[in-house]
């Protein structure tokens, strides 16, 4: 549109210069075109202002898309972790139900033995050997070592009851497990589904904005309005940030700190980024999904979606060091809490407009950023 008002004012310099009415007339052409360059003008401007609105509300939807997706994806988190828990119980209740069973075997075994014994030797009358006069103190030896059996096998079968409604028990409690973990696949397909319906929208939403960016000429101000925000914001926080809890910071561990997630550097520290802004971070290349760990003990100070840079999560780490963790598909920490080195914090994603899955990782110090590089191990 600018480079139409351009040759639109060649033009008219051209057809002026070739002018010959008398004096007046051109003064009246003057104004004339004068007044149309003003409309051309302001009706460029108000298509630039249109365009802003329609940026602003793009940047809406792609918050609100990214929500979406960082809400399933943490329910699809869980859900996968209530399935492993769930698989783990049942293993469980199945060895149980197996142990009953073979107790149950061994104690049906047992009567079965005792029965064939006693119906071996039945061809001594129990009404004989009470009418037998003859050996009084055998009578006695043999009847008490019947009332032993009988007795041991009441018990055995009393056992053997109990046993079989033990066993009823744990089949019907692996039952259950069964049915929650066929409704926990049923959620985990529902969620994984609208994780994908979520990513798809995101994408058509982001090149819709990257169009809208493109024909404005604002990437420039819009990149150094994101830096502006994500400044401001680390200001703050080194400000108002918790000073109760003690923390020792990351200046004895320079050198030896893991990497927050797996994968190469796309983009270093103090690289060229645009015109007059240069890398104050990282982007580490990794797959969607995957893990962010805590680089070091610390507490979460900032956990929010933060423009040109999506979810962001930040851990104050003591003596003036905090990390920054950006472009996130979900976040696993709120503000307050406390985390150790190692802990996950968040996913892998491509929040904040992003083409490509990637984290972005930055270090500062008394709200100056450093170079990762140097204070993590080598890769």
């Amino acid at each position: 549109m600018l480079k139409s008002v351009n040759l639109f004012i060649i033009s008219l310099l051209i057809l002026t210069s070739f002018a010959i009415a008398p004096a007046i007339a051109n003064e009246d052409r003057t104004k004339k075109d004068l007044s149309e360059i003003q409309n051309a003008l302001k009706k460029s401007e108000a298509e630039l202002a249109a365009q802003r609105k329609d940026i602003a509300k793009l940047q809406q939807s792609l918050k609100a898309y990214e929500l979406n997706i960082a809400k399933n994806a943490k329910a699809l988190s869980i859900a996968k972790q209530s399935i492993k828990d769930t698989e783990a119980q049942q293993a469980k209740q199945q060895r149980q139900a197996n142990k009953l069973k073979q107790q149950q075997q061994n104690l049906q075994r047992v009567l079965a033995a005792q029965l064939k014994s006693a119906y071996m030797s039945g061809g001594n009358d129990y009404a004989k050997m009470l009418l037998n006069q003859q050996n009084t103190a055998q009578v006695e030896r043999t009847l008490s070592y019947y009332n032993y059996l009988n007795k041991a096998r009441i018990e055995q079968i009393e056992e053997l009851k109990a046993l079989m409604v033990e066993i009823e028990a744990v089949q019907t409690e692996l039952e259950q497990s069964k049915k929650h973990l066929v409704a926990l696949h049923q959620e985990q397909k529902s969620r994984h589904q609208a994780l994908v319906d979520a990513q798809k929208q995101r994408k058509n939403n982001i090149s819709e904005l990257k169009a809208k960016l493109d024909s404005t000429k604002g990437a420039i101000n819009y990149l150094k309005e994101n830096e502006k925000t994500l400044v401001t914001t680390l200001q703050e926080l080194e400000k108002e940030k918790n000073q109760t809890i003690e923390l020792i910071g990351l200046q004895s561990s320079k050198g030896r700190l893991n990497w927050p997630t797996k994968g190469k550097l796309a983009h270093r520290f103090g690289q060229r980024k645009h015109s007059g802004i240069d890398w104050k971070g990282v982007l580490i290349s990794a797959n969607e999904g995957s893990q962010v760990s805590s680089i070091h003990n610390g507490q979460v100070v900032y956990a929010d979606w933060l423009k040109g840079y999506g979810w962001v999560i930040v851990v104050d780490h003591g003596e003036g060091f905090m990390s920054l963790y950006g472009h996130t598909q979900t976040l696993l920490k709120d503000v307050g809490d406390t985390v150790r080195k190692g802990d996950i914090i968040a996913l892998v994603g491509q929040s904040g407009g992003q083409a490509n899955s990637g984290l972005y990782f930055e270090l500062r110090h008394k709200g100056r950023a450093v170079n990762p590089v140097k204070w993590c191990r080598r890769i």
